[in-house]
């Protein structure tokens, strides 16, 4: 049986009447020509999703009578990946891997490195590719992002982190990232730098505030990379470590 279409309706929407419109109503309408009676799939990107049915198609907009909602487990062991600003056309990349890989949080924060000034607030389109990504791998979670101006400001809010890491590339090779400091039931923060690396004077205020420097190996890589090396590790020992767990 092949998997029903998602589509993100906003938290603040999540109320009678259940309307699509904008790009989700486009994609529905126009791209599947959904018609009245055809069951679909909603999230919220809070872990609330539900089964609906079309009960009218408009030209712009589509309204859905409720079958049943469900809530997603919380994920076990929150990961916030942190990524120095960089002036990249891989941003997009990054967003897409951190859905589908299960972060629960991405900060953009200004380094002493990063190139090109940092939004105050997230942009829409960063939205649009979380939700992008949701869709295809079918996660009814969003990461929540947030953009800080500097370590100081940031640091402040990851406090409530029980593991803290530093990706640096001075660290000693025998401080290599291993799964067991990614999987924390009080949550993981990893800092990574831009393009370009951290310098002395980040790399020593994050670790006089705790944060434990990390090796992700010899060569030096490319902002996105290390972001998706984290990720990928992260993913797996999550899902090992909830395997067994499920272990009488």
């Amino acid at each position: 049986m092949s998997r029903l279409n998602s589509f993100y309706l906003a938290p603040a929407l999540w109320q009678e009447p259940f309307r699509l419109h904008g790009e989700e109503a486009h994609h529905l309408l126009r791209v599947l020509r959904a018609r009245p009676g055809d069951t679909i799939r909603l999230f919220d990107g809070l872990g609330r999703w539900g089964f609906f049915r079309v009960s009218h198609a408009g030209k712009k907009d589509a309204t859905m009578d409720l079958l049943s909602v469900h809530k997603a487990d919380v994920p076990a062991y929150p990961l916030t990946l942190a990524l120095g600003w960089s002036k990249g056309t891989r941003r997009g990349f990054v967003l897409e891997k951190a859905v589908e890989l299960g972060a629960t949080a991405i900060w953009f924060w200004t380094a002493r490195r990063s190139q090109g000034d940092i939004p105050d607030t997230a942009k829409e389109s960063w939205t649009h590719q979380l939700v992008a990504a949701a869709k295809q791998c079918g996660t009814a979670w969003l990461p929540q992002i947030r953009t800080f101006t500097g370590p100081a400001e940031m640091i402040q809010t990851a406090e409530v982190c029980g593991s803290r890491i530093l990706c640096w590339e001075e660290a000693p090779q025998r401080a290599m990232l291993g799964p067991d400091d990614l999987v924390r039931e009080n949550g993981a923060i990893v800092i990574i730098g831009p393009e370009g690396g951290l310098d002395g004077q980040e790399a020593a205020f994050f670790q006089e505030r705790g944060f434990s420097p990390a090796s992700l190996g010899r060569r030096v890589l490319r902002f996105e990379t290390a972001a998706l090396y984290v990720l990928a590790m992260y993913a797996w020992a999550a899902s090992r470590t909830a395997d067994d767990q499920d272990r009488p």
